[in-house]
């Protein structure tokens, strides 16, 4: 029987429960293991039976009464049912890629590759910044609880950890809990970070442990505390502001001002941190929301009061998409109600995928100059409620509140198309699908072929895949395909400079509206398949950035004829705290700073907003090394920072506490490590 954890025959005894089932024709062991409870673990199963084992010779023969043997059976049937159940929730809630019959091994060494360990087929485990000496690969490890072995003059003290050796208190870990991944809460001292126990819960990832394991034959696994890795120093550095995205759901679909107290009290707490301002969605489905030009800004209007009371900067985002239907959206915002009801007798005003598959988040760039929103193109549309957010806010512009408007481009607000739509069936790390099939991109397609002098082209690929396809499988996107063919270059060049014609149009208008004041727009980062010689998914989001060809420097340029400035959507995690970055060949880092560098060689400002919520200092680390790169001869370095989002878990002690260490850097300042 293979066990888990590396007990002694003692501990086995008490742990594991052996289940012997006899057919009629032959005989079959199973081997039921019954998980230690490590601060909620994955099974509890109920004692074993009280009643008598008689074990017979030296082999260890046991028999049971067949009325034990039925509860034996009962009791394999409830433990299959609970892991079903969990295995649905991982896969559903939480993208892990499990088989249909897949065992606690599996979800164990899945959580595993997510806390950024190696799971070698043979069950090897180990850092990924560590390698298994010769003696460990290609046979099994003796399995070992887990301990921590240090020297006593340095040992740290770890909360949860008992005397005899790895059980761990369940009431100190309740109130951190991140999926799959068990961390021992421990005082820092400068000297060591936490331990991390694969297969339960784990505490904020305050200071996210590399841990390298040691195997001897006869001894129990010891994880050794590496000394954590010296941090730069960033005092004296140029101050980098910092804003707070605010909720989501701040402004309700009244446009009313939502848990005003609440919301106070919060934005109070980070102006004690010195935090530069906020910045706030203006949600286009909420302020003209009933009827064309009727523009309701009420609760707008109370939240730049309390902002302006509080004496901190204002940026606003133009949010000409629905908000509900993406990663991160816990409310919904569609779009105006009168636009959804042209859109039920004009779908074509939405995106469409090959299969006629509309996208509802936001208009499609095909109608910015077609008049089918009652009258008015999607440029006038934009612009009108452009012209009338600057004068209702006059008095917010001129005092200075109001710093910086950033203009939504596509979904999400940033300049793309919505190829890995969740909705459509999108899962990562899908390649995505194109999105020009409604009749008026089809329509500007034609003209472009036929402009090139051949008609055929005006199509799109047929060989590209689905939303889930992989590179290697279509015959568009493969090493050599047809993305790099003469069609190819002409979609791909026709498709991507539609998104930046888009772009030109509407920062225009912007620039128009908002005289004198910062335009922002946000660019995402599509980095999986980045290490492909296609970049399939980036090709699907307009973005024209094979291997042997910049797909930024274009956008860059478009953006320095408007003076505005590049908001890039950063990825923090690196490839060792990311599951599925090698799978997908992604490269967030490498993506970065090509965007970073196409801006700076135009010499345009660059802004960045994290694309997921973090609270750890690791994390934290990243977005300083990028906003302010080490040694640059240049000096470059980002001119704002929006952290996403405010949050309760934001607020939590070590969390909030870790904020305001990363703020007090952002801004160049000196912090002390007691």
């Amino acid at each position: 029987m293979e066990r888990l954890g590396g007990t002694s025959e003692e501990e086995d005894m008490e742990m594991d429960l052996e289940v012997k089932e006899e057919d009629d024709d032959d005989e079959r062991s199973r081997t039921v293991v019954a998980a230690e409870e490590m601060g909620g673990g994955f099974f509890e199963e109920e004692a074993a039976s009280s009643e008598q084992i008689h074990i017979h010779g030296m082999g260890g023969r046991r028999s049971r009464p067949k009325e034990e043997k039925e509860r034996t059976k009962l009791r394999e049937r409830h433990r299959r049912a609970i892991t079903a159940r969990i295995l649905a929730g991982l896969r559903r809630h939480g993208n892990y890629n499990l088989r249909v019959r897949a065992d606690i091994n599996d979800v164990i060494a899945a959580l595993a590759r997510e806390a950024g360990w190696v799971v070698l087929p043979d069950g090897t485990t180990f850092p990924s910044r560590s390698s298994p000496s010769s003696s460990q690969v290609g046979k099994p490890a003796e399995a070992s609880p887990l301990t921590v072995a240090v020297a006593p003059q340095t040992t740290p003290h770890l909360k949860g950890l008992s005397p005899a050796g790895g059980q761990i208190s369940s009431g100190d870990n309740r109130q951190c809990r991140l999926k799959g991944v068990y961390t021992l809460p421990s005082a820092y001292d400068g000297q060591y970070r936490q331990g991390v126990i694969v297969g339960g819960e784990r505490c904020n990832e305050n200071f996210p442990l590399v841990v390298s394991c040691k195997e001897t034959a006869n001894e129990k696994q010891v994880i050794d505390l590496p000394q954590r890795i010296p941090e730069r120093d960033f005092a004296g550095t140029p101050y980098v502001p910092v804003h707070v995205m605010l909720p989501l759901g701040v402004i309700n679909t009244k446009c009313e001002l939502v848990d005003l107290e609440g919301l106070m009290k919060q934005v109070r707490i980070l102006k004690s941190i010195n935090i530069d301002g906020v910045t706030v969605d203006c949600w286009w489905g909420i302020v003209e929301a009933h009827a064309p030009q009727e523009y309701n800004w009420h609760g707008y209007r109370r939240l730049f009061q309390i902002v302006r009371e509080l004496k901190l900067k204002l940026q606003v985002v133009m949010s000409f998409h629905e908000c509900g239907g993406n990663i991160g959206d816990d409310v919904c915002i569609p779009l105006p109600h009168w636009v959804a009801e042209i859109g039920r007798g004009n779908p074509d005003i939405f995106f469409t995928d090959r299969e006629g598959r509309r996208n509802p988040e936001c208009l499609s760039i095909g109608i910015d100059k077609e008049r089918v929103l009652r009258g008015r193109t999607a440029l006038e549309v934009y612009f009108d409620y452009m012209r009338s957010f600057r004068v209702e806010f006059d008095e917010f512009f001129e005092d200075g509140i109001i710093s910086a408007v950033e203009v939504g481009l596509g979904p999400c607000g940033e300049l793309r198309y919505p190829s890995y739509s969740v909705k459509n069936g999108w899962r990562y790390p899908g390649i995505g699908e194109f999105q020009c099939y409604d009749q008026y991109l089809i329509k500007s397609l034609r003209k472009a072929a036929e402009a090139r002098g051949h008609s055929f082209w005006a199509r799109g690929p047929e060989n590209a895949g689905s939303y889930n396809s992989r590179p290697q499988e279509t015959a568009f996107f493969c090493d050599g395909g047809d993305y790099d063919g003469y069609y190819g270059r002409f979609f791909l060049g026709w498709y991507s400079q539609l998104l930046v014609d888009h772009a030109d149009r509407v920062l225009s208008l912007a620039k128009l509206a908002f005289e004198g004041t910062c335009i922002v727009a946000k660019i995402s980062s599509v980095y999986w398949w980045y290490k492909t010689a296609s970049h399939a998914a980036e090709l699907t989001a307009g973005f024209y950035n094979p291997c042997n060809r910049d797909g930024y420097a274009s956008i860059a340029s478009m953006l320095k004829r408007h003076f505005v400035t590049l908001n890039l959507c950063s990825e923090l995690r690196t490839s060792n705290q990311q599951a599925g970055f090698s799978e997908a060949l992604a490269d967030p880092e490498g993506l970065i700073w090509q965007v970073l560098n196409a801006a700076w060689d135009v010499s345009i400002p660059v802004a960045s907003v994290n694309s997921f919520p973090c609270y750890d200092r690791d994390s934290y680390n990243k977005i300083l090394e990028n906003a302010k790169p080490l040694d640059d001869p240049d000096g470059r370095h980002l001119s704002s920072f929006t952290y996403l989002r405010l949050s309760p878990v934001l607020m939590e002690g070590c969390n909030f506490s870790e904020f305001e260490r990363f703020v007090k850097r952002m801004h160049g300042e000196a912090v002390l490590d007691l």
